[in-house]
């Protein structure tokens, strides 16, 4: 009999007037008596910090390696959490004589580091709401969001004030104060001062503060942050996430993690390498400062990222999709050169340990002996001592999955979430094997439905559920800023459509299968739900990413692929093709192969015919931030990769046209 992770707390609703049909409503059956909340007498994650720094006030908090002279960096240096502390007291105390007051707002702008954190903490002390900023929105989007959200003094980090003084300008009518993460010239004092602006050092700014100021009262329905959210189209929206949404979605995170596995503690380390300016980053680090666990920043080089890593040697690893597919291909790599009886061997123990989890094994006990004989050596891939590892932004491919599940000798949980849900709203459960390739049940403080979305043909009250995600509960944002119109869009009835598509497991687990709006008509009137057909795509082992076009004027779809570098050059070297890999994506045979190789994955499983491609165009570059061409969780911005391969989209509808490749 399989097992269910769910409850129905209220039955489904059938069609009436405009309104869909929706399927029951779920919760976790963690929460089957009733929904996490914030305990009273709880009010800030300052209280959070604060209370760490009781417990643990000599604990290391916060580590970064030191670089001398562009040298190869050094061990990782840290500051405890009593340092930590003082610094953000000192800070906190500075914006007050500076003027600040609980409720303003304080821009953050750079990459992962300490002083981060300590502005963040400074500002949850203070009852300043603090607003990430971050360039990665396209252009403008710094000036924008100083602009739209009125931000008063923002702090930033060194190699960014050229940015920031360049947009002074056009926002200096609200900010008025910026402070270095760590130096400034006196040129860039000059170009501020000119502009009204104070520019200090972190320094002089932790100067003017001390540590005996009173810090404001606070209210859980304080605004903590307005997190401004990248989107494909349009202006970033103000996503406003109040203390109690924050503080519950810890909450919850903790009480999950002590659940189906073991509370992390001061003796847990996390790597910090995700953005900062993100939700789902930002709160995993708030979770690990609750549990006073060690924070270590990347050095924000990703070809430095795996030494960070193994300098480092954390206990627990976040990550993209993107991320962890990297490491599998590293691992199956290195294991395919290790001969064929070490590969027999790592082949036996794998189906082994895999047989006796699906069997009901945790993974620490699935297979001891050949945990250290075996799997070990995977696990140093990571430092040799991660023992969480959790996946969200996007879909883990499943055989990524299970292979890391087996072999890292650590739990890993995919999730699922948006800014609107303070992060993870759905996460799998340690030792769930039926939940690999789902993005699991709903976290404590949520409760979740499908709805129908008719003209897409998915039915939430059909035998295989399938529809709109809809969330309901305590975890949820409290509107967009300034925008109630774009608001009332999204939360209906008290319920926020989250606008993906998801399929429900028998187990009560979640499937995130398509997005409601990436759907277009062909020119003969069939439907395109597009990014379906690009997860099935990308299932072709030749691809690292691939984008595909369509629209009503047209009887058939065309793609951009970005084809894997090695299994392209190998292809090469078999059939006496240049092996420069530019080369290879100029050449008509290569372009066929791929061609091919796509349609006939496609064709296995069982794409329509009109799902399959005419012609592709071979990109040798990935799909990057600086073109604009995804968003800092690599989802494709659609729109603006229309307008860059406008020449190459038409070309491939002439060749489609002409058949020719």
């Amino acid at each position: 009999m399989s097992v269910t992770y769910t409850v129905k707390v209220e039955d489904s609703r059938p069609e009436s007037g405009k309104n869909p049909s929706a399927g029951p409503v779920y919760r976790c059956t963690y929460a089957k008596d009733g929904l996490l909340d914030l305990p009273d007498g709880m009010h800030s994650p300052w209280e959070f910090f604060s209370e760490s720094v009781k417990r643990n006030p000599n604990n290391r908090m916060l580590g970064r390696r030191q670089t001398a002279d562009s040298k190869q960096a050094g061990p990782y240096v840290w500051i405890t959490y009593k340092e930590a502390y003082d610094a953000a007291l000192r800070i906190g105390s500075a914006m007050r004589n500076q003027g600040g007051n609980p409720g303003d707002r304080c821009g953050i702008y750079g990459s992962n580091c300490p002083e981060w954190i300590i502005a963040m903490e400074a500002c949850n002390c203070q009852a300043v709401t603090y607003v990430p900023l971050y360039d990665t929105l396209g252009a403008n989007a710094v000036e924008f969001i100083v602009n739209h959200a009125e931000v008063a003094i923002a702090f930033v980090q060194e190699n960014k004030l050229p940015a920031i003084l360049s947009c002074l300008p056009a926002c200096c009518s609200y900010l008025k104060t910026i402070v270095s993460f760590a130096n400034v010239s006196s040129i860039q004092k000059k170009e501020a001062e000119e502009l009204g602006v104070s520019l200090f050092s972190w320094k002089e700014f932790s100067e003017l503060g001390s540590l005996d100021c009173e810090l404001p009262q606070k209210q859980k329905t304080d605004i903590c942050t307005i997190m401004y959210t990248s989107g494909t189209t349009g202006e970033p929206k103000g996503v406003i996430l109040t203390n109690k949404a924050i503080m519950t979605e810890v909450l919850s995170i903790d009480q999950l993690i002590e659940i189906t596995d073991k509370a992390c503690s001061e003796e847990d380390t996390y790597f910090s390498f995700l953005p900062l300016a993100h939700v789902y980053d930002q709160i995993m680090e708030t979770y690990f400062i609750k549990r006073g666990s060690s924070i270590g920043f990347w050095q924000g080089d990703v070809r430095y990222l795996m030494d960070d890593v193994q300098e480092l040697k954390p206990t627990a690893f976040c990550a993209v999709p993107r991320v962890y597919d990297r490491i599998y291909t590293g691992i199956v790599n290195k294991i395919a050169s290790g001969g064929l009886i070490r590969n027999k061997l790592f082949q036996y123990a794998y189906n082994y340990k895999l047989r006796n989890m699906e069997n009901g094994f945790p993974q620490d006990k699935a297979s001891p002996l050949l945990d250290k004989l075996v799997f070990d050596k995977v696990r140093q891939a990571l430092g040799g001592k991660v023992r969480l590892m959790l996946s969200g932004a996007a879909p883990l491919p499943r055989h990524v999955e299970e292979f890391l599940r087996v072999s890292c000798c650590s739990n890993l949980s995919q999730g699922y979430g948006l800014t609107e849900s303070c992060g993870g709203c759905f996460t799998s459960l340690a030792n769930v094997m039926s939940m690999i390739g789902t993005v699991g049940v709903p976290i404590t403080t949520i409760e979740a439905r499908l709805e129908s979305v008719p003209e897409m043909g998915y039915d939430a009250l059909s035998s295989v559920p399938r529809g709109e995600i809809c969330l309901r509960g305590n975890t949820l944002f409290s509107g967009y800023y300034k925008r109630q119109d774009l608001t009332d869009e999204v939360v209906i009835d008290g319920w926020f459509h989250t606008g993906d598509i998801g399929e429900l497991q028998s187990d009560g687990s979640m499937k995130i299968i398509d997005r409601k709006k990436n759907i277009f008509k062909l020119s003969q009137g069939e439907y395109v739900a597009v990014e379906n057909i690009e997860n099935t795509y990308s299932r072709c082992p030749l691809i690292a990413s691939i984008w595909v076009y369509g629209n009503s004027f047209e009887s058939f779809l065309v793609a951009v692929v970005v084809p894997e570098r090695k299994a392209l050059e190998d292809w090469g070297i078999e059939n006496g093709e240049a092996t420069d890999f530019k080369s290879l994506c100029e050449n008509p045979k290569a372009r066929k192969y791929i061609l091919n190789e796509l349609n006939s994955t496609g064709q296995k499983h069982h794409l329509r015919g009109f799902e399959l491609l005419k012609a592709v165009y071979l990109e040798p570059n990935p799909f990057d931030m600086e073109r604009d061409l995804v968003t800092p969780t690599f989802k494709l911005k659609r729109p603006q990769l229309l307008k860059y391969y406008k020449d190459r989209i038409d070309e491939l509808y002439s060749e489609g046209k002409g058949a020719k490749v």
